[in-house]
């Protein structure tokens, strides 16, 4: 993407003002977007972005700063003004003359898509979408049938005065539909939003006729569903994206940009239990064409599988370069950013609950009253201790060890760190689910998941 000399340059100059590392960070990023919304195009657009961004650090103190200028006058204006930015510049070059020994690294396409996005044209896209919405029209009450398509491909560069040199290239793509249906009683959404580190072959994994079947068939459960009751209960929560709340009230506590603080609950806690024994929770940044995978992270280290806890028992945490200098933990290739604008924190990639041997329907059994948390929506979590609250975007009455009545309007409320504690049973159809994660270095693309699994008891929040 750059001349080798170019930024042996640029990390040379950033070393001048007595930086002890030096990151250069560069990609280039086309974006596309189709949105339909019943029958009509409203939206087709296509953009490419690129840009660097250059990170410095004096101990642990950071400064960064970025630019779309590629050119060599443009980066090196970047590196001469975090230089003067700490009034030191004019000091030896650390690095002397000659450039630097690079140890190159280039991803081997392990997430590389099978059929690219060149491979097809708008009209075979359309042809698809149209395909979602004729199958998420499985009744007179489906009133309104929204249809997006969304198709990244990122290559980024880090390079960094140690010698790094890695290169990957990222390719994803969601399908994402909703449905809306309507009654005289009201109106009621179903959505479901399919998304793999892949081409366009995600319609062959995904047919979007059952992606718009699936979410037409939810907004229709919704909208014969009575309200749900309210109290502390036994849950199952569904296989998949059931998995945010850990995620949320649970992943986010052990990331080293909340652990260095001590702003998490479980900050200093390796090797305590603070789990139930069947849990086992996982960040696995190699996942083949996983929706959060990369081969490298923004620091240029690969990716990895991290046991965060094994049998209930505290194992890692998820570790970027700051968080090592701050806490002395191994680094787990867990850097990463939303693009150039953003410096890496430690993030999520894909993050799940590992398969249990319970089987499903034995969840169900011996629970008199309780619900069926089938699907997760958004919710809102507490940084820091992992209280939380989630809308249960799909859900049933448990009773007597049978799946009975749809309800609407559930909220899970609780701490994720108490809730792992009360699960009593995992079983074994593990699945993941894609979602968008917001954090200190922006909007990141993570999965989530988990089997289906009985927590003994969560204050369900309804209206019932």
């Amino acid at each position: 993407m750059l001349d080798e000399a170019l930024v042996a340059d640029v990390l040379r100059l950033a070393r001048q003002g007595g930086a002890d590392f030096a990151e250069l960070y560069v990609e280039r990023w086309r974006r596309r977007a189709l949105r339909v919304l019943s029958g009509e195009v409203k939206e087709a657009t296509s953009g490419l972005e690129y840009g660097a961004g250059l990170r410095l650090f004096y101990g642990t103190e950071v400064v960064y700063a970025y630019t779309n200028d590629l050119s060599p006058q443009g980066l090196l204006e970047v590196a001469e003004t975090l230089v003067q930015l700490k009034g030191q510049a004019g000091q030896v070059d650390a690095l002397g003359r000659g450039g630097l020994d690079f140890r190159k690294a280039v991803a081997q396409g392990l997430h590389a898509p099978q059929v690219p996005f060149t491979a097809k044209d708008k009209r075979y896209r359309l042809e698809r979408i149209r395909e979602a919405e004729a199958g998420a029209s499985v009744g007179p009450q489906i009133k309104q049938v929204q249809t997006n398509l969304m198709e990244w491909e990122q290559e980024v560069l880090i390079a960094t005065s140690e010698g790094t040199w890695a290169e990957d290239r990222r390719v994803r793509t969601r399908l994402y539909v909703t449905a809306i249906a309507q009654d005289e009683n009201g109106m009621q959404t179903g959505v479901v939003g399919p998304g793999l580190s892949v081409g366009l072959e995600l319609f062959d994994r995904y047919p979007p006729a059952e992606v718009g079947r699936k979410a037409g068939l939810q907004a229709l459960t919704n909208l014969r569903a009575k309200p749900a009751p309210a109290g502390t209960m036994p849950v199952v929560i569904g296989n998949g994206f059931g998995g945010v709340i850990f995620h949320e009230a649970l992943g986010h506590l052990l990331e080293t940009t909340s652990v260095a603080k001590k702003a998490s609950v479980l900050s200093d806690k390796l090797g305590e239990k603070v789990a139930s024994d069947c849990v086992t929770y996982i960040d696995d940044g190699t996942t083949p064409h996983g929706w959060g995978s990369q081969e490298f992270d923004d620091e240029g280290r690969p990716t990895e599988r991290t046991v965060l806890i094994e049998n209930g028992v505290l194992k890692s945490y998820m570790v970027d370069r700051l968080g090592s200098l701050l806490t002395g933990y191994r680094p787990t290739g867990s850097g990463r950013r939303q693009d150039y604008t953003f410096a890496p924190t430690s993030r999520m990639r894909n993050t799940f609950i590992a398969p249990g041997t319970t089987p499903k329907e034995k969840l169900f059994e011996g629970i008199e009253y309780g619900l069926y948390a089938a699907d997760m929506g958004g919710g809102q979590v507490r940084p820091g201790s992992g209280e939380y609250n989630f809308a249960v975007k799909e859900g049933y009455i448990i009773r007597h060890g049978r799946i009975e009545e749809p309800v609407r309007g559930a909220m899970l409320v609780g701490k994720g760190p108490e809730s792992i504690q009360k699960i009593v049973a995992v079983s074994d159809d593990l699945e993941m689910g894609p979602g968008m994660c917001g954090s200190l270095s922006g909007s990141l693309p993570v999965e989530v998941g988990q089997p289906h699994l009985l927590i003994s008891e969560i204050v369900v929040g309804g209206q019932a």
